[in-house]
């Protein structure tokens, strides 16, 4: 509906979202899969100290929630997304085709990573992000203690992702 809009969330905001919703679904991303892929100096690093937040880089698929904001909520949710989502400006803004249970297809706003923008990290390894991850800190809290909390919630959802838990193994080896 015209009156309606949907955002797709695939890391905190899946248990943490900060808005209102109607409905919230299971969702999959085609062509897209979740990654430790941008260098993050606001919420769980600094300038000096840099850690790594989510960002979906290319390919795969990628298991997540989708949300239904009423349309009268719609300039507040968006107002909202645009400041938690973009201190930094290190996402762009896109509008993707999400496969809900059932087979129905919604078109859900996200965030893909801008891979001009000099915090994108781009394809790195367990042993990089692991490095990066411990022992960096920022507004947000420590980079572990998203990464726990990213594992523990996906794995609360049935969402299996072998990467995030080898990461999470070896971060917690580091601690």
């Amino acid at each position: 509906m015209a009156s309606e809009h949907w955002v797709f969330g695939y890391g905190s905001l899946m248990w943490r979202p900060g808005f209102a919703f109607e409905e919230r679904h299971p969702a999959i991303l085609y062509g897209r899969r979740r990654a430790f892929c941008i260098y993050s100096v606001h919420h769980r690093g600094t300038y000096e100290r840099p850690g790594l937040v989510l960002g979906l880089a290319p390919g795969g698929s990628v298991r997540g929630a989708v949300f239904r904001i009423a349309g009268n909520a719609w300039a507040e949710t968006f107002a909202y997304l645009r400041e938690r989502e973009q201190p930094t400006e290190t996402y762009v803004e896109a509008r993707v085709q999400v496969h809900l249970p059932g087979g129905e297809q919604v078109t859900a706003l996200t965030f893909l990573p801008d891979t001009t923008h000099p915090q994108w990290a781009g394809v790195l390894n367990l042993e990089q992000q692991a490095a990066l991850i411990s022992g960096a800190t920022g507004l947000s809290g420590r980079n572990e203690d998203y990464l726990s909390d990213l594992v523990a919630h996906l794995a609360a959802e049935g969402i299996w992702d072998p990467a995030m838990i080898r990461l999470k193994a070896m971060v917690d080896r580091k601690v």
